[in-house]
This record gives structure tokens, sequence and C-alpha cells, in this order.
């Protein structure tokens, strides 16, 4: 799998920070979310999957650029595989 940064509301480089996969995914990275009540409110956790917290300042600015360098459709780096992501690549 290869990745595009997309961009961070972090300074120097610091995490949370989003990227564009070659599959057509979104990684982030960021701060794993540890506190136990938090946890507690997950869904259907999976082996190998960690919850990190996102601003929303982020999230809100990211799609905004995606939407604006496309038009009105999303952007890109990478053609779509067509295929299903997994956890593990």
């Amino acid at each position: 799998m290869r990745m595009r940064f997309l961009g961070s509301t972090s300074e120097a480089g610091a995490c949370p920070t989003l990227y564009e996969t070659d599959r057509g995914t979104i990684v982030v990275q960021g701060l794993q979310v540890t506190d136990a009540e938090a946890l507690a409110d997950l869904r259907d956790v999976l082996d190998g999957e960690a919850a990190v917290e996102v601003p929303r300042e982020l999230l809100t600015v990211i799609a905004r650029r995606v939407l604006t360098d496309a038009g009105t459709a999303p952007a890109t780096a990478f053609p779509s595989s067509g295929g299903t992501p997994t956890a593990t690549g």
C-alpha cells in the first residue's frame, strides 16, 4: 500500500495527520485513545484495530480541500483498486 500526505492541523509534523492510500482509503495517524470509559463506547472492535482521536477541524479542512480540488467530485491521488481494503493490506 502507498500513501500520500493530505494534511495535519498539528505543528512540526506531529499527529494527527491524514493520508490517502492507493486503495481508495484514508489512514489516520494520531494518538491512540486509551481512556477505558471512551473505549467502552466503541462497537465491534476487531483484533488489530485501534481508536485514534482526530480534531473535527482537520476532517473539515481536508474534506473542503479535496472537494475544492476536484470541483464537486472527491479527488484521489491514486486510481481506485476497486478491491475491498483489509486491515493488513
